[in-house]
This record gives C-alpha cells, structure tokens and sequence, in this order.
C-alpha cells in the first residue's frame, strides 16, 4: 500500500474532497490524513472516502484538528507532560482521532509521543555537522553530555508515556486500529531510539506497532546517534509502517524520494508488503516532482 499524506496539499484547499482527488489523480488509491486536518475539511473528505473516491491509509495524530487550533500541532499535548490537564487533553484528542480513523475505515494512526523537557541541541549539532565539526572533542562533548542528561532525567516522562498508551491501546484494539509509535527527529523526543524495544516489551500489544520515519532515522544517523537501516532492522518485528521522504544533508527533510542520501535500497530487505507506506512530502514540492519520488521508491522497493 503507497499513499500520499495531505501534509503536501491540505493548506492550499478549502475542500477536504478537492483535497482527497488531488492527491487520487496523481495515481494514489490510499491517502493519509496529516495532523494539519482542519476540521472545516471534514465534510469534503466524508463525501470522498463515502462515495469510494479513494481509501484512508492512515491519519496522524491529532486529526482533526483540535479545536481552535489551524496549523499543523502534532505536539501541542504530549504523553508525557508533567501536567496532567495537558495529558487528558492528549488523551482526548487522541480518542476523537480514533473515532474519525473508525470513520473513515483507517487501519493506523501515528502517534508522536512526547519529549523529555531539556533544551533541544538537535539543531545545534546540525549546524556543527553542516560546518564540518561532527569529528571535533566539541562535537563528541556535547553529544556524551546530551545523553547522559536525557538518561538521567528520561524516567518520569516515559512512564507517564506508558501510562496514557496503557489507557489508549484498549481504545485501539476495540476499535480494530494500530497505533503507530513513530521514531523522531530532535533528540529530546520520546521514545528514544535505543528504547523502542523496552517500549514494546512493556506494552506487548499487537495494535501498538513501530512506525519508520525515513527522513528522521537519516538526520539521526548524520547526526551519529544511530545507523539507518540497523536500528529499521531492530524493528523489523514491530513495523508497522512507513513515512517516506529523503533528506538533503545534513538536516533538511520532507526532499523528493531520490533528491537525497538516504540509501533506500539498504531498507528494502525490510519492506513487506502488509506494510504502509506513506509519501510525507514537503508542500514545496510539485506534482512532477511527486511523481518522481514516487517511482524513485517503486524501482527499488516495488509496487506493492
């Protein structure tokens, strides 16, 4: 299953089903709903997914929309917050998405799943990489004193992670909806890469799946917190799905499939077809351009 996330178009539309037929006449038969939903696009894509114009692969947490919100804010209530109010709120968004997914017959939703709160050096160290300096005592520093903080302080945050996951997967599995844990990009978010496994261990579901972000796991390796294809591989049992974009070194992501470095055949060992793989690109990019991304992957991983 390929689809094309509404990251890419959801802002130049005032109709969810104008929305929905774009993305459908560029050769997609699934798309995912992003996290920038805004709920005046519910009704066109009710009538899109009603009518059978085209399948929802997927929707990323939250959607739609929470209200009052009308910008992309997948973040703006973490699983981890020390606040409870803002964890009930996450908590509640959360099930309203769930409830759409059911909706619109949507097997997944992706979940970001919080942070640890420490200052973000994520885009510290790319600088420090784009100027040449990732093999520098400075570099090695301050990432040696990064994760000694996160470990130090990681704690309550993944067990209030654990706790709001623990309420949500009963929700899920009634529901009959993976819950996709997606890896992230700044170094202060949860889970950490090198804790995926623990999560899965203390959350032993079957609706809780591990869910690959190319582009994330990439600036990670450039980073020098992980390599690609082994930490996918370490995953294997666990994936669920996919958000497919390349990256253009060190940092910038949501790049054409092909544009950049990522070595997509080096995770091809790892795709299967039960898989969802998601186009997670930039709004920048034209449709020819989408188009090219997309058989970019299809040579290398296939069509299916």
């Amino acid at each position: 299953m390929y689809s094309l996330s509404t990251c890419w178009n959801s802002h130049r539309h005032t109709d969810g089903r104008a929305m929905l037929r774009e993305i459908r006449d560029l050769g997609f038969t699934h798309a995912e709903l992003s996290h920038g939903t805004r709920i005046s696009l519910l009704p066109g894509i009710l009538e899109a997914v009603d009518a059978g114009e085209i399948l929802i692969s997927s929707l990323h947490n939250f959607c739609p929309l929470p209200i009052g919100i009308n910008h992309a804010a997948p973040n703006i209530y973490q699983f981890s917050a020390e606040r409870q109010r803002e964890r009930e709120m996450a908590e509640r968004y959360t099930l309203k998405t769930l409830d759409f997914a059911t909706r619109v017959k949507a097997p997944a939703v992706v979940l970001h799943l919080g942070s640890i709160e420490m200052k973000n050096h994520t885009d510290k160290l790319l600088d420090l990489v784009a100027d040449g300096q990732k093999d520098t005592p400075r570099y090695s520093k301050i990432c040696t004193d990064l994760d000694e903080k996160r470990e130090a302080k990681k704690g309550p945050f993944v067990e209030r992670v654990n706790d709001l996951l623990k309420k949500l997967l009963p929700e899920a599995e009634s529901r009959g909806i993976k819950l996709g844990a997606e890896n992230r990009q700044a170094l202060e978010e949860l889970p950490l890469d090198s804790d995926f496994q623990f999560l899965f261990r203390e959350l032993a579901s079957p609706n809780l799946v591990y869910w690959h972000d190319t582009g994330h796991a990439q600036i990670k390796e450039n980073l020098g917190f992980l390599h690609h294809a082994m930490h996918l591989e370490s995953l294997r049992d666990r994936l669920g799905g996919f958000h497919i974009h390349d990256v253009d070194p060190p940092g910038e992501d949501h790049c054409t499939p092909g544009s950049g470095m990522i070595d997509f055949a080096a995770l091809k060992p790892f795709i299967r077809p039960e898989h969802i793989k998601v186009f997670e690109l930039s709004p920048s990019l034209t449709p020819e351009e989408v188009k090219q991304g997309v058989e970019h992957i299809k040579r290398i991983w296939g069509e299916g």
